[in-house]
């Protein structure tokens, strides 16, 4: 008899993570002996908490669609709700939720936090004796998910598209701070990537035979203020100017930054950031050219522009969610569906999986053979390793008077059929 499947994502969005849901969903509908009803949490893990479960079933197909080029996660909603360990209550509510509706087949979006929840859900669903099936699908633009080996999983999905945009962030930058470099020699752009480097370093893609005076200052780097600022000033000394790339993690003081429920820092959400820190510095102390230092800082706008996507990653995104949905009408619970790469120096990839307990376990760091010697640029190692994640064609994204015309899910939530439920950890 056909069960019903749930997904639910969490965390920061991307570029691409409705093309995953788009996956998702079209895939369940070819299974109508094993699959009945498509539902999705809406907003996540507390969607599925307050049994808030929006019905992907009765969509309209052009709205299933048009999720592929539906940027960010206004579609189902995401969020940063952790159900930790020892909050029983959550995980007894979802059993309950789960047995309720009839769930089958649960799937999570999201990075190392979410497969470490898909993980425990699936965990305790087959303790609990209940004939349901777990599996996580991978998202994060930081590309942090998994191990330094790549054997976990090559890369993210969502990556490839926020390296897209700092490639031609950085080439419009070199453009500005070309022509404005008598009054403004030194321009500072920051990127997001919390502590790891991947996102500033696809800043190299803006000029991979280095022709520009560009530094890129990642976390693993490791310089201090003094460092990055003296890396400046020697770079317009000898060029007359300097575009720069920092991560929000580079370490130039405390920043007054708040947590979120899974413990990561928010660098969108401090007193400062570390582009003004480090462009009042250079301000304050002077730069050796006249004129002075300006910066800008890039949030959210990365994750949620859908001109910038990456065609490749849009296609690998809907793959990796047709891929979980395999996974899960072949009863192999507890894994995540994954892309991995193949030996061939030409691009190809095939999905795979790989246990979610080996994926909520590990982690990633940017190799640090991928830095130059001096800690301001990476190496051609990684542009080999990065090139074709971007693409080489623009997304058809659909336009109507003028307007994006992105996907409208309707607001169809299956029938309550339990108490409400206050979230244990609010």
């Amino acid at each position: 008899m056909a069960k019903n499947l749930l997904i639910a994502q969490s965390g920061g969005a991307s570029p691409v993570i409705n093309s995953s849901l788009r996956g998702v969903v079209e895939a369940a509908k070819c299974f109508p002996d094993k699959i009945g009803k498509i539902y999705a949490g809406w907003h996540g893990i507390e969607g599925v908490l307050k049994e808030e479960l929006l019905d992907m079933s009765a969509q309209a197909a052009d709205e299933i669609a048009l999720l592929r080029n539906t940027p960010a996660a206004g579609a189902i909603g995401t969020c940063r709700y952790k159900i930790k360990s020892h909050q029983q209550k959550d995980f007894d509510r979802v059993i309950e939720i789960l047995k309720a509706h009839d769930i089958g087949y649960f799937l999570y979006n999201g990075g190392n936090d979410s497969m470490d929840t898909a993980n425990k859900v699936a965990n305790i669903a087959v303790e609990r004796g209940l004939d349901v099936v777990g599996v996580g699908v991978p998202k994060t633009i930081d590309n942090d998910v998994g191990d330094s080996e790549f054997k976990i999983i090559d890369h993210t999905p969502g990556y490839g598209s926020v390296a897209r945009y700092w490639s031609h962030i950085v080439q419009n930058a070199e453009e500005e701070n070309r022509g404005a470099s008598p009054s403004d020699p030194v321009l500072v752009l920051q990127a997001m990537g919390r502590k790891i480097g991947y996102i500033p370093a696809a800043a190299r893609l803006a000029d991979p035979k280095r022709e520009t005076p560009l530094l890129i200052f990642t976390f693993e780097g490791g310089l201090k203020m003094e460092e990055m600022a003296e890396k400046v000033n020697q770079t317009v000394k000898e060029r007359g100017r300097a575009v720069v790339v920092v991560s929000e993690g580079c370490d130039v003081g405390d920043l007054g930054f708040s947590k979120d429920s899974f413990g990561h820092a928010q660098f969108g959400a401090s007193k400062t950031t570390v582009q003004q820190a480090l462009v009042n510095h250079l301000n304050d102390n002077g730069i050796p050219a006249r004129g002075s230092a300006r910066g800008q800082t890039f949030g959210t706008d990365q994750r949620d522009t859908a001109i910038y996507a990456s065609t490749v990653d849009l296609d690998e995104a809907y793959r990796v969610g047709q891929k979980a949905v395999l996974l899960a009408v072949n009863g192999e619970g507890g894994f995540m569906s994954t892309i991995l790469r193949g030996e061939s120096p030409v691009y190809q990839v095939r999905y795979d999986k790989v246990p979610l307990g080996e994926v909520a376990n590990s982690e990633r760091f940017f190799p640090q053979e991928w830095l130059s010697a001096d800690k301001t640029d990476v190496t051609d190692e990684f542009l080999d390793y990065v090139r074709p994640l971007v693409g080489e064609d623009w997304p058809s994204v659909p336009m109507v008077n003028g307007r994006q015309r992105f996907a409208r899910i309707a607001p169809i939530f299956a029938e309550e059929k339990l108490p409400e439920y206050q979230l244990e950890a609010l």
